[in-house]
Parts: C-alpha cells; structure tokens; sequence
C-alpha cells in the first residue's frame, strides 16, 4: 500500500501524478491521496480581497495563519483541488472518491488553542487559529473505500473534539494516515527534486537518508520542507518502511520516485 502526498505549490504535473497513479492501481498497488493546496489558497484569498498571512512558531516552523474567514477560504481552495484530482483520476481510470479529513470524522485532530509565535522579533500568542495537530485517523473508512475498490483523495482538514473544521498540514496528515493503515511507503512530491543540501541548488540533491539519522536532516531542510522531513519523521515511528521526497514536475513522478529518484529515507 501506498499513501501519495502532492503538494499545493505551483508546477507539479498534476496529470502525469494521476496517470502514475492509475498505473500503479493497474499493477494491483492501492493508493490512498492526500493533497495540499497553498498556492490555490494564496489566489483565492488574494481575489477575495485578503492578504495571506504565514507564522513562524518560536521553534522555526512556518504555517498559514488561519482565522474563521481564512479557514472558510483554505475549505474553497482545496475543494477545488479534491475536486480536481478526482476528476483527473476517473479520467485517467481510477476510480476515484474525493473527501476531507471532516467527513466521517476520517481525521480527528486537537486544536491548537494557543499558538506561540515571533513575529518583527517579538514573542506572540496567536488564540484564534482554526488550525491542529491529528491525533487519530479513521483507518477503518479508508480500508472500506479500498475494499470497494475506490481509491481515496483527501482534502487535508480535520474535526476538532468541539466539532470545528481545522486546518491541518497536508505532509503530517498523510504520514499520520500512511503509518494508521500500514502503508509500506509514503511518498511526498513537490516542486524541488528532493531534500537539498543547499536549497535552492537542485544539484546538492540529497539521494538517501538512513532513518537513524533522519532527524539530522532538519538541518538543512528550508521552508516548507520542514514540515515534510517532520512529517518523514513521524511516518518512521508509525511504521512506514520508506519515505521519499519526489518532483512532482516531472514525466513520471511516482514512477520515478519508486524507481529511485528524489530523497529515500530508509
């Protein structure tokens, strides 16, 4: 089993992703999406006339800054994308079922009620952020729609006790979702060839990790990639036997990827 994460940025080749992924469902692999969805937010909310806000937590990490009005427009954006990648993927034969983290409470996650942050150098909290860290997947619908033979696409929100939508990391909810249905990979494809050693030097390319020393790669990671290596991480204390970090722009991104381009950890 498979867990695919595509990445929101511009430039992955979304329909080559699909046809990979028909490809591999043909060769009797299951296959469980998991999208993100920054660049359609930063459009959306920038056509509606609002200017999209990032964090930095005091512990480096950087993310969306989510009120109710934000939350709202992130649910828009990656509707969009779900809607998008399922109909890419009935197209290239898959049959394909769109869903969030909301429905069926697939991904029940804690709300981050009180987010410390820097900000022009100062120390801030941050109480109205409609976003959280997932603390239980629904591995038993996952395995449903599977058995039914449908291939599930999922749009990265989760259910908070109180029943709020939130906002959750797309990289850490497919590693979460890969280690709670025993996935034997996850792969993760953005818009880079892999984890650089010196981003955004596509040449430094870093070609293996061994998991012992996984966490070391936080050292060199930038940005977003951050959250992926964290992610990584967390898919390895799950279980998950191999992560990669794969380009998505390429012909055959998730061919390629378990052919062994892109970053292996193993």
């Amino acid at each position: 089993m498979i867990v695919v994460k595509m990445g929101g940025a511009q430039g992955v080749n979304l329909s080559a992703v699909c046809q990979d992924v028909a490809e591999l469902i043909r060769q009797g692999e299951a296959v469980v999406f998991v999208h993100g969805g920054s660049n359609e937010t930063n459009e959306l909310s920038e056509k509606l006339g609002m200017t999209p806000r990032f964090i930095t937590t005091v512990t480096g990490f950087t993310s969306r800054y989510t009120d109710r009005k934000t939350l709202e427009t992130f649910c828009m954006a990656t509707a969009k994308i779900n809607m998008t990648l399922v109909e890419h993927l009935q197209k290239a034969g898959v049959n394909a079922l769109g869903l969030s983290g909301v429905d069926g409470k697939l991904l029940c996650a804690k709300r981050n009620e009180a987010i410390k942050i820097v900000e022009n150098g100062k120390r801030m909290v941050i109480r109205d952020d409609f976003t959280g860290k997932i603390e239980q997947v629904n591995a038993g619908l996952i395995q449903m729609l599977l058995s039914a033979g449908l291939t599930p696409v999922i749009q990265p929100m989760a259910i908070s006790e109180a029943g709020d939508a939130l906002n959750v990391d797309a990289d850490r909810a497919a590693a979460i979702i890969a280690g709670a249905i025993h996935a034997q990979q996850l792969i993760l494809l953005t818009h880079v060839p892999g984890l650089l050693r010196s981003f955004p030097d596509e040449s430094s390319l870093i070609t293996h990790i061994d998991r012992r020393s996984v966490e070391t790669a936080l050292e060199v990671a930038e940005g977003r990639m951050k959250k992926k290596v964290l992610g990584a991480i967390e898919a390895l204390e799950l279980g998950v036997e191999k992560i990669v970090f794969a380009d998505g722009r390429v012909e055959h991104p998730l061919l390629g990827a378990l052919g062994g381009q892109g970053t292996t950890i193993s």
